[in-house]
């Protein structure tokens, strides 16, 4: 096909997608590998063939002119970031391509294996292409989830919106007298909402056949019905190599920056969903109380640690437990306890 033919625009399409057509099928690339970092407005993109770096808007109609433009398949490595990424994930595999589903503490470690110092989200997006270039053959591919567990996510999601008005509404009206009533009655109304949630919520995960990983999650002490299905959940919703995999793609895991003789603050990257962050953080307040995890707690408050930092370094240690139960199918066993000193 002539250069010059690949100039004449496709119905629909815009003079930026026939621009990147006619620049990759010029280098005449066999299969082309493509790095996606989304965030919460838009996605950055890098074609490592072209050397090219791309920002679209994260819509629906933008993400489907940008795929137009490639023409044909592409394997597209895109970072797990709980639920940005799924609407590129979704039309990208709509469209035929091949989909790469990389967990943050796996791009972490082979930011480091490089010596790529930088983190940004768009050395991010050419670290992506770079990884599934090497060892797109090792790893599997994307497939769509079960719309049942799509359809638990989002009844989470409800959940915790009922939540939050819940407790606006205690805060906004609680010093209003003259409207104590129609509070209480709005706040009765709420918490109904969510014990109906709740009781369709244990009925999915039993259409789902979670039930055993339910109880594995339940044994754990400090962890709630909700918290157990939000990590039971997770769990299901990505193939993890390890715990520190499963930690980072809720976003608790802990990242440092240091600089010469400058020690960064340990802050978490919160990638993953806030509202399992906050159900663990929950757990954690209750948990260090139990007397199972209370030393462990309280070993941390003698070394110096700040009572939330303490209860994060528990909420972890909860997620690390539960993912050793589920994934080797093994019941909580208090007998078997281990409390390193180490708040990884």
């Amino acid at each position: 096909m002539a250069l010059a033919d690949l100039r004449k625009l496709a119905p629909g399409e815009s003079p930026a997608c026939s621009w990147r057509t006619e620049t990759i099928m010029a280098k005449q690339v066999e299969e082309r590998t493509i790095g996606v970092d989304v965030a919460k407005s838009w996605p950055d993109i890098y074609v490592s063939e072209i050397g090219e770096l791309e920002r679209i808007e994260n819509t629906e109609g933008a993400i489907e002119e940008w795929l137009r433009g490639l023409r044909r398949s592409a394997r597209i490595a895109i970072e797990a970031t709980n639920r940005y990424h799924e609407l590129f994930i979704e039309r990208a595999h709509a469209q035929g391509h091949r989909i790469y589903v990389i967990d943050a503490f796996r791009l972490s470690r082979y930011r480091d294996a490089i010596g790529h110092r930088a983190k940004t989200d768009r050395h991010d997006a050419e670290l992506l292409a770079r990884y599934l270039q090497q060892e797109h053959e090792h790893r599997r591919r994307w497939q769509p989830r079960d719309p049942r567990h799509a359809r638990l996510w989002r009844l989470l999601k409800r959940r915790a919106t009922l939540v939050q008005t819940n407790v606006r509404l205690r805060q906004s009206l609680a010093d209003i007298g003259a409207l104590d009533d129609a509070a209480k009655e709005l706040i009765r109304h709420c918490q109904q909402l969510v014990r109906q949630v709740d009781r369709e919520l244990l009925a999915q995960a039993r259409r789902l056949g979670w039930q055993q990983d339910l109880q594995r999650s339940r044994g754990i002490p400090g962890l709630g019905p909700t918290t157990s299905l939000a990590l039971v959940a997770t769990f299901h919703r990505h193939n993890f190599r390890n715990a520190d995999a499963f930690v980072a793609f809720i976003g608790m895991d802990v990242r440092v920056r240091d600089s010469g003789k400058f020690r960064g603050r340990r802050k978490l990257t919160k990638k993953g969903d806030p509202e399992t962050r906050r159900l663990l953080y929950n757990a954690a307040m209750s948990g260090c109380k139990d007397s199972h995890w209370q030393p462990y707690y309280q070993s941390l408050r003698d070394r110096g640690f700040s009572g939330t930092a303490a209860l994060m370094a528990l909420a972890r240690k909860l997620v690390r437990v539960c993912y050793a139960l589920l994934n080797n199918q093994l019941a909580f066993d208090p007998e078997k306890r281990k409390l390193p000193c180490n708040a990884t």
